[in-house]
């Protein structure tokens, strides 16, 4: 019951997604289940820091990655707070426990020399589909926005005449992005071509759309195109938008840019989420070292 309220409090005052609402239920169910089969006597209020630890090392010999178990503890102390916050238990089991150190995983992302490949090279058709896919990539590569965001934008968030666009990002919450003259021509190049089509055929004020279809174009959709036109440049294994919104962040620090504005634009809470691209871009920094320097591969 406990849990069920929980759940609906993340979703109406919170707003969480759907998705993020799902993985707390799965987690917390998982929970439930494992201190169920310890002791079937243990409830939520008889759970100590010592039941979470042992069910933590439990999730690392199960094959769980440190970032996965620290996934799962967030959630598990954020339904804490909650239940502690309504008088439903007197103490926080789980408030001062650390997950296991995560592992450092650089993000990757496609180099400039590949974007500009794509982008001033002859991969889109001369067709309508074309002019959207060339913006669509343009679009990720120009602003660094999320696939859920992109799929979201409709022509009242696309400020042509200031060259910005507004952004709902996570949590529901606003922010401007702006963009260059190039991305600006395509968007004017894309909704003329849009105007073409016969009357009524849209069903949608999505900027990007299922030209089949005439309604908004769909994560999957959005993903897919993605996918095919970065497997023409990169031999990178993953090939998504977010790769796309990687490699914004590292060529705009690459750049010269700072840190804060990156953060900015890219929507991020903390600082410590946008530092990650910092590893990434003194990675690119070695590369070019070992690769240039005649003395740098000597013993």
């Amino acid at each position: 019951m406990w849990v069920g309220e929980f759940l609906a409090y993340l979703d109406s005052e919170c707003n969480r997604s759907a998705q993020t609402v799902t993985t707390y239920q799965t987690c917390l169910e998982e929970f439930y289940r494992d201190l169920k089969g310890r002791d079937e006597s243990l409830d939520w209020q008889q759970v100590d820091a010592d039941v979470v630890r042992d069910w933590m090392v439990d999730l690392m010999e199960r094959g769980n990655t440190p970032r996965t178990v620290c996934k799962k503890l967030s959630a598990l102390k954020t339904f804490y707070r909650y239940l502690l916050r309504c008088g439903r238990v007197t103490t926080d089991p789980v408030h001062a426990l650390q997950g296991p150190k995560k592992e450092k995983t650089l993000p990757q992302f496609v180099r400039e020399t590949e974007m500009d490949q794509l982008l001033d090279g002859n991969y889109f058709p001369d067709t309508l589909e074309g002019t959207r896919d060339r913006l669509l990539l343009l679009t990720l590569y120009s602003t660094g926005i999320r696939l859920s965001e992109v799929e979201g934008l409709n022509w009242t968030d696309v400020d042509l005449l200031q060259r910005q666009l507004k952004v709902t990002g996570k949590r529901n919450k606003q922010r401007i992005v702006p963009f260059g003259q190039e991305m600006h021509d395509a968007l004017l190049a894309y909704r003329n071509e849009l105007g073409q089509l016969p009357e009524g055929f849209l069903q949608t004020t999505a900027m990007l759309v299922n030209l089949k279809k005439g309604i908004r174009m769909t994560k999957a959709q959005i993903y897919k195109v993605v996918h095919q036109y970065l497997s023409y440049v990169t031999t990178l294994k993953k090939r998504s938008p977010h790769v796309l919104r990687h490699s914004f962040a590292t060529a705009m620090l690459n750049h010269e840019a700072n840190l804060q504005s990156v953060k900015e634009l890219l929507g991020h809470e903390s600082l410590s989420t946008t530092e990650i691209y910092t590893h990434t871009t003194f990675e690119e920094l070695k590369r070019m070292y070992n690769q240039a320097h005649p003395r740098a591969k000597k013993n």
